[in-house]
């Protein structure tokens, strides 16, 4: 027999003794007695860890279902506000409008009556555009309301209880609910 082995034989003896040492582990227990606690321990942690991340989760989608309702909300509240500084633009055009409806005089020429008639139509149209768009005026009479009306003036009126509206001076608008623009009245001291 020869003493040298060759190279084939050298790997195939290894190769057996690899095996053999795999087989070996294998074989062996998988859990001591030391690492059977470190593992509950960490399994322990790792469903801390799942609660934490679940939890986090729920919150994060929780705000960003609110985030979007809210934004949504503001979204159609633009769009339903959108015009709400042109038609308040435009209360001083019906201011005027009324003014010279009141300041025409019945009696005069027929070109008179004519244009006091051609005013009174186009204030009603301005009417019927604004509650078409959700304007509406104010009440005028009965108790003060800080949130719709402005008191101009505190006046001595009999027939009256402290606080009423003796007078408006301006009429006010609400646009859906908002206001528009206060009326602007005196009220009863």
């Amino acid at each position: 027999m020869r003493e040298k082995k060759t190279k084939n034989e050298k790997t195939a003896e290894q190769a057996a003794q690899n095996a053999a040492e795999e087989t070996a582990v294998i074989a062996e227990p998988q859990s001591t007695p030391n690492t059977e606690p470190n593992a509950q321990s960490a399994v322990k942690e790792l469903e801390e860890k799942l609660k934490s991340c679940e939890d986090r989760y729920i919150r994060a989608h929780a705000d960003f279902e609110n985030i979007k309702k809210r934004y949504e909300k503001e979204k159609y509240q633009a769009i339903d506000y959108a015009h709400e500084q042109f038609a308040r633009d435009l209360l001083s055009v019906i201011d005027a409008l009324e003014i010279a409806y009141k300041s025409a005089d019945e009696t005069a020429d027929e070109v008179a009556k004519k244009i006091k008639d051609g005013i009174g139509l186009t204030l009603e149209q301005f009417k019927k555009v604004f509650e078409k768009h959700g304007i509406k005026e104010t009440e005028g009479g009965g108790k003060f309301d800080p949130n719709v009306h402005n008191a101009a003036l505190q006046v001595d009126a009999e027939g009256k209880e402290s606080g009423e509206i003796v007078q408006t001076f301006q009429k006010g608008y609400t646009i859906k609910g908002r206001v528009l623009r206060a009326a602007m009245v005196s009220i009863a001291r």
